[in-house]
């Protein structure tokens, strides 16, 4: 049995299934199986730009001041 590899989605494509989900004409199950997603994924894509936070995460590493990375 062959494991499907982690997918990483680039914030354009967030971006675009997550405004099909604001227009509200299709359900989340439709929209899963049209962007081959889980209908989860796209309910906290859909929040995440409601909020007007970014499509994109930043690794903690990244969040935190350089100077106590190296400590």
């Amino acid at each position: 049995m062959n494991r499907r590899l982690r997918r990483n989605h680039t914030p354009t494509f967030k971006a675009k299934v997550a405004l099909a989900a604001l227009k509200g004409d299709r359900t989340l199950a439709q929209l899963a199986e049209q962007f081959d997603v889980h209908p989860n994924q796209i309910t906290s894509w859909k929040a995440q730009l409601e909020e007007g936070e970014p499509m994109c995460s930043v690794p903690a590493a990244a969040r935190q001041p350089r100077s106590q990375l190296s400590t």
